[in-house]
């Protein structure tokens, strides 16, 4: 057989003492964000209901043609994809203990979250001044059109807001230094809640804009 040339060059991980080990903390989010995920099901799953109701009787609009387009919508996926790749990234540097590569990327994060949220405003205000859509009022179609795209929209960005804030104080304790031991406990909590807020985005993405 050849000789095997190994590559000076890779990253080399120091033994990670949480690995395979589910603590309080992260059962606790688990369990959290299953009940959570619930709230979005049930949501969702009354979004269909009053959908099918209201098609079988030719009174729902077409969702892209009422929302005016899925441009700005898909715009607002991307940020939320690209934002979760950034978390897995600062989570990664934490576990290498490379703290100035893990607070740049957990600031990416952020402000993905936030360019997110300016968006979702903006799409708001389009909506209701050139669209004639509110929480109980679309002027060119089904009024339960517009309560439920406000309902599921406004739950999750209120998701992402929390998200956000949530990044911000783990973003402080960077700054003080909590990480730089490479105990990533604490990060990764806040990374599954992000996950979480990404995946459920997607879900809402297809079902409400999309289909």
């Amino acid at each position: 057989m050849g000789n095997t040339t190994v590559n000076n060059d890779m990253i080399e991980y120091p033994n990670d003492q949480q690995f395979g080990k589910a603590s309080p903390g992260k059962i606790g989010m688990w369990i959290f964000l299953a009940t959570d995920g619930m709230s979005f099901s049930g949501l969702l799953i009354a979004y269909g209901i009053l959908r099918a109701q209201a098609q079988a009787l030719g009174n729902w609009p077409n969702p892209v043609e009422a929302m005016g387009g899925v441009v700005l919508s898909g715009i607002m996926t991307f940020l939320l994809i690209c934002s979760s790749v950034s978390m897995v990234l600062s989570i990664d540097a934490c576990k290498r203990k490379d703290s100035e590569r893990m607070k740049k990327w957990l600031l990416v994060t952020i402000i993905g979250g936030f360019f997110f949220l300016g968006l979702q405003v903006y799409e708001y205000s389009h909506m209701y001044n050139d669209l004639g859509m509110s929480f109980a009022n679309y002027a060119h179609g089904n009024n339960l059109f517009a309560s439920t795209f406000f309902a599921i929209t406004g739950f999750h960005g209120l998701h992402v807001f929390t998200g956000v804030m949530y990044l911000c104080y783990m973003y402080k304790l960077a700054v003080d230094g909590t990480f730089d031991t490479g105990n990533y406990n604490q990060l990764e909590l806040a990374g599954l809640f992000w996950h979480f807020v990404d995946l459920v985005w997607i879900l809402v993405f297809t079902f409400v804009y999309l289909l």
